[in-house]
């Protein structure tokens, strides 16, 4: 059903969520597990919980995704899960043989109360777990919070459980990436290699939900994070975490366990977010800003001068996830468009601060919610109309009833493909995100053309 009904009236609600900008966090924990070269994800809770997170994931990344789960019945809500997850412990270890079982709990299996650190212990004491195997665990209900706090969570679980510090530098660096596309990933190793510097990424999921067509099928693809480099990540001179949602507990953690040094930096989307990470890692490595990355920059800037008739002054409606948003928001006004209303359903107060300074030339003209949801963000623009919506698929309602030029960005995209090949990271990136910015203004320009002024050359 469309969205033709979506009152101009808005009324505070305190209690009700209309169509959330976000889904829940086991999604993020196995996204995150993925991410681990030989990794199992496994969902600690009922059959359907794991069925819904694979098929999101897999309708996103057109890819089959591959957990397991607890399989919770009436009994084990009533008793506990311990059971179920040791026998799905053995089984996946006897059929499946992973390297790694990354657990997640759900809300059936935290409302319950199982203690999976003390079941975990006990799988390794009874040696349910083989020898050079390991299973990892964090809690993820999916009543707080979101993906990205649920990703947050595995990941930093990941670190704490996994890294280990000998006292012998390997002189890497670690990089936590956020919730991003495997093609950010990539994109982030690329922008390294650059620059000579040789990074811990984890997770990494490319290679694993962008993987090519073989005609052969691999249960644990080639890609991923290896687990020793996870264990080296104790050893590595310096952490970067991009994004303060997804990736500050992980290297935070490392710097209490482990002591390695770290600084949390905003994805770098856009040209200013990138120049930062760009800086950022030429300061912790020691190394000089190549050519090759001064180039690619000035692509960028070349671009950004060169059609700015078409960007200034256009109004932007966006939604996400906040580490996506605060380099997204920094971007559009870089680039002299002007972003109006801005939601996310992540929760965390300094959002709104952030989007406040980024947005300071406007004056108190933004709105910001946080957490929001999609149908407020409905009703701001049926208030105050926009030039352009970026979102996730979702957002495809809104762009429909309102006649509005949309690009597609976030999670989920569930119609389109191309998000889990190209980047929207690194100058790079920008690029290819500016140019889907300027298609769909373009083509509206030539769609609502008169005949004396439709151009062949704009």
């Amino acid at each position: 059903m469309l969205l033709r009904h979506t009152p101009k009236e808005i009324k505070e609600r305190k209690a009700l969520a209309v169509n959330p900008a976000k889904t829940c966090q086991p999604i993020g924990a196995m996204y995150a597990g993925l991410g681990i070269y030989g990794c199992l994800p496994h969902s600690h809770g009922s059959q359907g919980c794991c069925a819904y997170h694979r098929s999101t994931l897999t309708r996103h990344y057109r890819e089959p995704i591959m957990a397991a789960t607890s399989s919770f019945t009436e009994g084990a809500s009533v008793f506990g899960g311990q059971a179920n997850l040791l026998q799905a412990l053995l089984t996946i270890f006897t059929t499946y043989n992973p390297d790694m079982v990354a657990v997640h709990t759900t809300c059936l299996s935290e409302t319950i109360g199982d203690d999976v650190n003390q079941i975990v212990k006990k799988a390794y004491k009874d040696g349910t777990i083989p020898e050079g195997k390991y299973v990892v665990h964090t809690s993820t209900p999916s009543y707080v919070g979101s993906h990205v706090t649920g990703f947050s969570n595995m990941v930093k679980s990941i670190a704490v459980q996994m890294a280990e510090k000998t006292g012998k530098s390997n002189g890497r660096v670690n990089i936590v990436p956020g919730f991003v596309e495997p093609s950010d990933m990539a994109e982030i190793k690329r922008i390294a290699a650059m620059l000579s510097v040789n990074p811990i990424l984890f997770p990494d999921t490319s290679g694993v939900v962008n993987g090519p067509l073989t005609g052969k099928f691999e249960m644990y693809p080639k890609g991923g994070t290896p687990i020793s480099d996870l264990k080296s990540a104790g050893d590595s001179m310096a952490s970067i975490g991009l994004g303060a949602w997804a990736s500050a507990e992980a290297v935070k953690a490392l710097d209490a366990q482990c002591k390695v040094p770290c600084q949390v930096q905003d994805l770098p989307i856009g040209l200013l977010a990138t120049d930062r990470f760009v800086d950022a890692l030429r300061t912790v490595a020691g190394v000089s800003v190549p050519d090759c990355v001064t180039q690619e920059r000035g692509q960028l800037l070349d671009v950004i001068s060169d059609m700015q008739p078409h960007l200034y002054g256009k109004k932007v409606a966006i939604a996400g996830d906040p580490d996506q948003l605060i380099p997204l928001t920094e971007f559009l006004v870089t680039i002299g468009m002007k972003p109006v209303h801005i939601v996310t359903g992540t929760p965390g107060k300094a959002f709104t601060k952030r989007i406040k300074e980024i947005t300071a030339r406007f004056g108190d003209q933004i709105n910001v919610q946080n957490p929001g949801d999609m149908f407020l963000l409905h009703q701001w623009i049926k208030n105050e109309p926009v030039d352009l919506l970026i979102c996730n698929t979702y957002g495809k309602y809104m762009a429909r009833d309102e006649d509005i030029p949309f690009v597609r960005h976030g999670f989920p995209i569930l119609d389109r493909i191309g998000h889990a090949y190209f980047p929207t990271v690194g100058y790079k990136g920008g690029l290819h995100l500016l140019e889907k910015i300027l298609g769909v203004l373009m083509d509206r320009k030539d769609r609502d053309a008169s005949e004396e002024t439709f151009e062949l050359v704009e």
